[in-house]
């Protein structure tokens, strides 16, 4: 996603530590971790959902062109 090599880690890392304290940094990261889990989560069912609509939509152009077919023969 980034390209954060080792020493930007541990800049992000020594920043958040004084910002926020020993104390509240695993709770901070658990939080965070959460959060991206939620976002993820919700992400894929947004995929999902969006990929079965689009199927509906195949499935009933199919089926209007096979009937346009099947009019199309019986006419001539």
């Amino acid at each position: 996603m980034w390209n954060l090599g080792f020493p930007e880690i541990v800049i992000i890392f020594i920043v958040a530590l004084v910002i926020f304290g020993p104390r509240k940094l695993p709770e901070l990261g658990r939080s965070l971790g959460r959060g991206l889990s939620e976002f993820k989560k919700a992400s894929n069912e947004l995929k999902r959902t969006w990929e079965d609509e689009v199927e509906a939509v195949k499935h009933e152009v199919d089926v209007g062109q096979d009937e346009l077919k099947k009019i199309q023969t019986d006419l001539e």
